[in-house]
Parts: C-alpha cells; structure tokens; sequence
C-alpha cells in the first residue's frame, strides 16, 4: 500500500511530463500498481484507517503522483445518496475525454492535491460534463457520461497523466473570477 511519503510532490519532473500509454495485457508491476492505486483511496476515505497509516484522503490518485509516468489512475468517489453507492470507481487507463460540455463547473471550496501540499486558493473551470472512453485493468473498453463532481474528479486525474497541475487552470490575476454560468459545485 502508498504511504505518504510515497506520493511525489509538486516540483518533481514526472508530474510535469506526459505519461506513457499504458500496454495489454496488463504487466503484473502494472496490475500491482492498479491495486496499490484503489487501495490507497479505499484505506484514506476511512477515517481510523487514514489516521492510522498517516494519509491524506483522495477521491483519485494517478500513477505520476507516485513516480511511475503511465497512463493509469485510479478514482473513487464518495458516495452521495443514501444507497450507499459511489457514483465512479474504478481504475481508469489510456483514458481519453471525448466529448465534453460549454458549461463550466468548478467546486465551490476550489481543489485540492495529494502532490500538492499548500493550499492554493482559487477557482478550478472544469467541464460540467464529460463523455469518458478508457480501459480497466482486464483490457476492456468502457465510455461513461459522468457529470458534476465525478466529471470533475476524473478530469483533474487526466491531467496528471499530461503533465497538468490542478492551479494551472486557475486566473492568476482574479483566482475567485467565474463565469455567470458556470455551476458551482458543493
């Protein structure tokens, strides 16, 4: 299981660069690092597990944020109803965005990064909505339409995977500034 201390940080090269596609069937370094990746998320999002082992809780973690420039990260998102299901887990790979919105969405309290350890105020313009292609760890092809804060989720861990940090996006000069239409997201 990632620790901490196994987490890049910001101003290390790999979360600069453009990570490697991802080749099947899956090595088995490359299945260990999909597990490691899920079980990251699952062991954070536990509140004694998290202060046990350390951690910070993610909602997504990609394989650079790690040290390895593969296309390959995983996502698990809270669930938000009462059926106790996550609107998207899984471990995505060679995930490509093929269509997306016009409307704008960014998180009312801005974004936040394992390899990021300062707060960087501001507001994330994301797509609203986003249609997903990309495989899973047994090579098969899957296309999601994911809205809201999955779609938000799985963007900020494609750009990762091209060498983008999450204050990239945001207005240097009116960090706050917004759109009048763009949906702000709890």
């Amino acid at each position: 299981m990632f620790l901490m201390k196994d987490i890049v940080r910001d101003g290390d090269p790999v979360l600069r660069q453009e990570a490697a596609d991802v080749t099947f069937p899956l090595s088995e370094e490359d299945q260990q690092l999909a597990k490691d990746l899920m079980e990251y998320l699952v062991v954070s999002q536990d509140p004694e597990q998290c202060k046990k082992y350390g951690l910070r809780a993610g909602v997504g973690l990609a394989a650079p944020q790690v040290g390895v420039s593969k296309k390959m990260a995983s996502v698990l998102v809270p669930p938000v109803e009462e059926d106790g299901k996550s609107p998207f887990t899984d471990v995505i790979i060679n995930p490509v965005i093929i269509s997306e919105s016009v409307q704008a969405g960014a998180l009312t309290e801005g974004e936040g990064c394992l390899s990021v350890d300062k707060d960087v105020p501001g507001f994330v313009p994301r797509h609203d909505r986003i249609t997903l292609r990309y495989y899973d760890v047994n090579g098969e092809k899957h296309q999601v339409r994911l809205k809201n804060y999955p779609a938000i989720v799985c963007q900020h861990e494609i750009d990762h995977l091209h060498g983008t940090l999450f204050y990239d996006h945001i207005n240097k000069d009116q960090p706050f500034s917004r759109d009048d239409d763009m949906i702000m997201i709890e």
